[in-house]
């Protein structure tokens, strides 16, 4: 079963963690994943677009997958369909991110207790955006 941290959890981590990759962030302006990391953006958070099928989003280059980033990711924040949470749960793991966020709708019970039992932070079945405006 999915239990996600309390909410000032939430607004700890939110509050401490500034670096988010996105994993399937849109270009397109009318996408959610764009509006929500747009929002995070102007909100103060750097966020690195991880997408194969763009050029960049938000002004920022983007990179193929999660291994392909520069320097140190603190939250991977997922706009993927739950089907994919485990390969990207994978990828996360290889990396020095310390947070697994997967938005509203996007649930994967198996890649939640797999993450877990490594130590991992895992938020699932939330907005990023609307965690941020409630625990500010």
């Amino acid at each position: 079963m999915i239990k996600n941290p309390s909410r000032n959890e939430i607004g700890r981590i939110l509050k401490e963690n500034k670096r988010i990759a996105v994993v399937g962030l849109s270009a397109d302006p009318d996408r959610t994943s764009y509006m929500v990391s747009k929002a995070m953006q102007e909100a103060g958070y750097e966020i690195i677009p991880v997408n194969p099928m763009i050029e960049e989003a938000l002004g920022v280059k983007a990179v193929p997958d999660l291994m392909s980033i520069q320097g140190p990711v603190d939250i991977v924040n997922v706009f993927r369909r739950s089907e994919f949470l485990p390969e990207i749960a994978e990828d996360f793991l290889k990396t020095d991110a310390k947070i697994f966020w997967s938005q509203l709708g996007v649930v994967h019970e198996d890649t939640f207790e797999m993450l877990k039992e490594k130590g991992c932070t895992v938020i699932m079945d939330r907005c990023i955006k609307v965690e941020h405006a409630i625990t500010k």
